[in-house]
């Protein structure tokens, strides 16, 4: 039986049976039914087939540390800072990121240059504090702080996800590639 209903009619409560029937309903026919299922172990073969049938399907889980999973272009893992292709850093030390973050995981300071413009000095982000919620990469107008596809950086000390700007640059430089085509990817939807 699926479910029962439990009806009132003129303050007398009767329970309705809905689904199918019970195979033993106490007539011959539902008493010959049961014993059958019961000599015959049909449940435990229909059990056996669906067990057989999932032996030969293809498996869901992956061997993690060997193979990899596919990553979204969205994916927001570790921080990187991004060069133009000349060398030079895009960080215009404009300061939205930091403004923008709601962990305060951002520490910028910055200088103005001999040609007028501004370079930061110093680019801080404490990752202990990060949520990994991409509103510095969103509101970077020069691309400059993204968040890129590498997620296997666990550390044994606190001091270590401390990143300061040379780290920074550093996964930039590494992950540029993968960074420019998920930035091409996305380009349409921001």
């Amino acid at each position: 039986m699926l479910c029962k209903l439990l009806c009132y009619k003129s303050d007398v409560l009767f329970i309705e049976y809905v689904g199918e029937q019970a195979d033993h309903d106490g007539t011959l026919k539902g008493k010959i039914n049961a014993g059958l299922h019961t000599i015959f172990f049909t449940e435990m073969f229909r059990g056996l087939g669906v067990l057989i049938g999932h032996y030969f399907m293809e498996p869901a889980t992956i061997n993690y540390p060997f193979e990899k999973g596919p990553l979204s272009s969205r994916f927001r893992g570790e921080h990187a800072l991004r060069r133009y292709p000349s060398g030079e850093e895009r960080c215009i030390a404009c300061k939205l990121c930091e403004a923008i973050c709601p962990a305060q995981a951002i520490t910028i300071e910055a200088e103005p240059r001999p040609d007028g413009s501004r370079r930061t000095t110093r680019y801080d982000i404490d990752l202990t504090k990060c949520i990994f919620c991409g509103l510095c990469q969103e509101a970077c107008p020069v691309d400059a702080i993204v968040e890129g596809p590498n997620f296997e950086f666990s550390t044994e000390t606190h001091e270590e996800l401390m990143y300061n700007k040379e780290k920074l640059l550093l996964n930039g430089d590494r992950w540029e590639p993968v960074l420019a085509a998920n930035l091409q990817a996305e380009y349409l939807y921001r």
